[in-house]
C-alpha cells in the first residue's frame, strides 16, 4: 500500500537549510515507512511559491487560487504531515501562519505531524514546544513526540541525524496504522471528517458584513 506524505517548507531563499531539513526528514519517512513494508508518495508544497496566492486569498475574501486549492487538496488526502518553517522573531513565519491559516478548518483532523524549524542560533529551539506544537495541536493534529529543531551548526552533526531518525520512526508508525490507531491518541479525532480544499462554501460573506453589527 502506498501512503500520502506532504511536506510543508516555509524557507525563503533557493535552496533554503528549511528545505534542507524537510528533505532529510521526508527520507527518513520514506526509510522508516519502506521498513514496514510499505511505499510513500511525497508532495512538497513551497510556501514561498504560494505568497501572491496567499495575499490574493486573504485580500479576497477567502476565495482560494486553483493554485492553493490544489495545496489544500494534497493536505486533505495526506496520511502525513511534515511542517518545517524558518524562525523570525521567536516563532513560525508570518508566510508558514498564512498558509496555514488557508487550510479547511477540518483537513488536519487526526493528522499525524512532524513539527520542525530551522534557526541561526540554538537560542531559539524552544520554538518546536512554545509556537508549532501549540498550533498544530489546536488544529487537533496528532503531533509526534520528538520534534526536530536545527541550527546552522546542526546540520551534519550526528544529533540532527538521531533526531530526525526518531521523528520520522514516530510518523511512520502513525501513517502505516489503521485510524483505530490514531484513535488510540486521541479517539474522537479519527472519527472526525476532513475537508477538501474544494469543499469551499458557494457563498462568501463580505467582510465588511460581518463587521457591520460588530460593537466591539
Amino acid at each position: 500500500m502506498t501512503r500520502r506524505l506532504v511536506v510543508i517548507s516555509a524557507g525563503l531563499a533557493d535552496p533554503s537549510s528549511s528545505r534542507l531539513l524537510a528533505d532529510q526528514i521526508t527520507d527518513a519517512v520514506r526509510s522508516q515507512v519502506g521498513a514496514r513494508g510499505e511505499e510513500v508518495a511525497v508532495d512538497v508544497i513551497e510556501v514561498r511559491a504560494l505568497a501572491h496566492d496567499l495575499a490574493t486569498m486573504m485580500t479576497s475574501g477567502g476565495i482560494p487560487t486553483p493554485a492553493l486549492t490544489r495545496a489544500r487538496d494534497l493536505v486533505s488526502a495526506a496520511d502525513g504531515l511534515v511542517a518545517v518553517t524558518p524562525v523570525f522573531t521567536a516563532s513560525y513565519s508570518g508566510l508558514f501562519k498564512m498558509l496555514v491559516d488557508a487550510l479547511d478548518p477540518d483537513s488536519l483532523n487526526g493528522m499525524p505531524v512532524v513539527v520542525a524549524a530551522t534557526a541561526g542560533t540554538p537560542r531559539h529551539s524552544l520554538v518546536l514546544e512554545h509556537a508549532m506544537r501549540p498550533l498544530f495541536s489546536y488544529l487537533r493534529a496528532v503531533v509526534v513526540p520528538t520534534g526536530v529543531f536545527a541550527a546552522t551548526e546542526d546540520f551534519g552533526h550526528a544529533g540532527l541525524t538521531d533526531r530526525i531518525t526518531r521523528a520520522a520512526s514516530e510518523l511512520a508508525a502513525l501513517m502505516v496504522s489503521t485510524p483505530n490507531a490514531v484513535g488510540g491518541f486521541a479517539p474522537d479525532l479519527a472519527a472526525r471528517p476532513r475537508r477538501s480544499g474544494s469543499d469551499v462554501p458557494t457563498e462568501v460573506t463580505p467582510f465588511e458584513d460581518l463587521l457591520r453589527d460588530h460593537s466591539g
